[in-house]
C-alpha cells in the first residue's frame, strides 16, 4: 500500500497516546500529503463532512510477531482475549482505524493540509487512507460494548500545579489533563512511588499516581525519544 500523508501531533512517543480516537477531543492534529498526492481536487468535496476515517500504519511492531490472544490493558494486563476481539496493535497486519473531526482545511506552502482532533497517533504515522464517516451507516446505536464497555469511563483525578500547567499554551492545557486522566501507565503498573514521564508539545511531564489520583511532580524540555 501506498503512504500517502503524515499527521503532525504533539506525541514524539507512544506512551500517553489516547488507547482510541476520540477520547480525547481537544487532541489536534494535522495531516500533511506526500508530494505526489498533494493535489487539492482529490479533497474536493471533503469540507461537506466533519468527521472522517484514517487508515494508517501501526509503528513499532513486527509482523513476524503477532499473536493470536492478547492482554487488553484496561483489564489490567492479565485476562487473555482474542486479538481479532481487540484493537491491540499486534496484528497480522499493521493497520490502524481512527475516526477523526475535520476541524478544516488549509492551503500552505505543503498543498493542502486537513487539520483533525479526537486523534490517537503518534507525530509522523504514516496515513495509508482517508474516508468520510458517514453516520447512516457507520454508526450503530444499538452495537455491544463487549468487554470495553466495562472500562470505558474509567479516569484518574488529576492534580496539576497551575505554575507546571501555564507551562503549555492556553489551547493545549485541556487535552493534556485529559490525556492524564486517561492513565497512560500500563494497568498491570502500580508502584505508588514510580515516576512516569509523557512527551507532549516539546516537553515531558513527570507524574505519579496513588489511590486513583495522578499527581504532576515537574514538567521539563523534552530531550528525545525514550523508547
Amino acid at each position: 500500500m501506498e503512504i500517502i500523508a503524515h499527521i503532525e501531533t504533539d506525541f514524539p512517543e507512544k506512551f500517553g497516546i489516547p488507547r482510541q480516537s476520540g477520547l480525547v477531543k481537544e487532541l489536534r492534529g494535522t495531516i500533511v500529503f506526500e508530494p505526489e498526492y498533494r493535489r487539492s481536487d482529490a479533497l474536493k468535496g471533503i469540507e461537506g463532512f466533519n468527521y472522517l476515517w484514517l487508515l494508517w500504519k501501526f509503528e513499532g511492531t513486527d509482523r513476524q510477531h503477532w499473536a493470536a490472544t492478547v492482554k487488553p490493558p484496561r483489564l489490567g494486563g492479565n485476562t487473555t482475549m482474542g486479538v481479532f476481539a481487540t484493537r491491540s496493535p499486534f496484528r497480522p497486519n499493521a493497520i490502524g482505524l481512527s475516526s477523526v473531526k475535520l476541524e478544516g482545511t488549509a492551503m500552505t506552502d505543503r498543498g493542502m493540509v486537513l487539520h483533525v482532533s479526537g486523534i490517537d497517533l503518534r507525530d509522523q504515522t504514516p496515513i495509508y487512507d482517508i474516508k468520510p464517516y458517514l453516520p447512516y451507516v457507520d454508526c450503530h446505536p444499538d452495537a455491544r460494548e463487549g468487554f470495553a464497555g466495562k472500562v470505558k469511563d474509567y479516569r484518574l483525578d488529576v492534580v496539576f500545579p497551575g505554575d507546571l500547567l501555564e507551562i503549555f499554551p492556553q489551547e493545549k492545557r485541556k487535552a493534556l489533563v485529559q490525556v492524564l486522566e486517561q492513565d497512560p501507565r500500563p494497568s498491570y503498573h502500580e508502584d505508588p512511588g514510580r515516576r512516569y514521564g509523557v512527551a507532549f508539545a516539546g516537553k515531558d511531564v513527570h507524574f505519579t499516581v496513588k489511590d486513583g489520583v495522578l499527581t504532576v511532580t515537574d514538567v521539563v524540555e523534552y530531550k528525545g525519544k525514550k523508547e
